[in-house]
């Protein structure tokens, strides 16, 4: 059995890319037409390209996103990006909480949290990151940290239209490395029984993607898992043909629609 919801399929740019990174945007969005029409599809780059991926995509089903605001919507914040502003540059999801934000920026999931509740305030759809470190799966702390960080990074008021869900084991992230199927099965498991738990049958619509080292080799797999509603992908969603490869899988994956 896989998933029944509509598969989100996310590329995180990270602090890569520059103008001629939007070529490889235009070859995304030319390769779209090959993908099923049942898949949402998105990009996140760097804030300085979000409002030319946004033309570039425009017209498309190609989506753009930021990856990260302000929990302010306005103020003396040098260097800061506020949702509002995201969205004025054409971005209508934003990722929260990414591993590399908690480990090398100290964010706590309480402004997580508070960055979630602008996000949804100025009608992004916000993907919120959670996720153990190495250290934790070996101490067996892996589903209790995962819990911890959900409970408090998640609003109250989360709906299954806004929220999206993304597991990334810290580990797993730009070091080549990948869970088994039966470790990310349970920690998917886990994380819908909390928002089922949680928030009824919001929870159980919410959408929980996959993220850690996604590739075209491994896509396959983790993308046929229970509970694994799409992916967020890093390295591989800098390339063209990578990011369409991945999202491709859906054609073969049963229960894809």
């Amino acid at each position: 059995m896989t998933s029944l919801l509509r598969p989100l399929v996310a590329g995180n740019w990270k602090m890569n890319g520059t103008g001629q990174s939007l070529e490889q945007l235009a070859a995304i969005v030319a390769g779209l037409d090959a993908l099923p029409a049942s898949i949402d599809l998105l990009i996140c780059p760097p804030a300085t390209l979000i409002e030319r991926a946004s033309r570039t995509a425009h017209g498309s089903r190609l989506l753009i996103g930021g990856q990260n605001c302000h929990e302010k919507s306005d103020g003396a914040y040098t260097g800061e990006i506020s949702a509002a502003m995201l969205g004025d540059c054409g971005a209508s999801h934003v990722i929260l909480g990414h591993s590399e934000r908690r480990t090398l920026y100290a964010e706590t999931s309480d402004l997580v949290c508070a960055k979630a509740d602008a996000a949804l305030g100025k009608g992004l759809v916000t993907i919120i990151c959670i996720g153990e470190t190495e250290t934790e799966r070996r101490a067996g702390e892996a589903l209790s940290i995962v819990e911890q960080q959900l409970a408090a990074s998640v609003p109250a008021g989360a709906r299954a239209a806004t929220v999206v869900i993304a597991y990334e084991p810290v580990w797993a992230i730009g070091t080549g490395l990948t869970p088994t199927a039966a470790e990310v099965a349970e920690v998917h498991a886990h994380i819908r029984a909390l928002l089922v738990a949680r928030y009824g049958s919001e929870g159980q619509a919410m959408r929980i993607l996959y993220g850690g080292s996604v590739k075209a080799a491994n896509a396959r797999e983790l993308l046929a898992i229970d509970h694994v509603d799409g992916a967020l992908i890093g390295g591989a969603s800098l390339k063209a043909s990578d990011f369409l490869a991945i999202a491709s899988v859906y054609h073969d994956i049963s229960g894809s629609r």
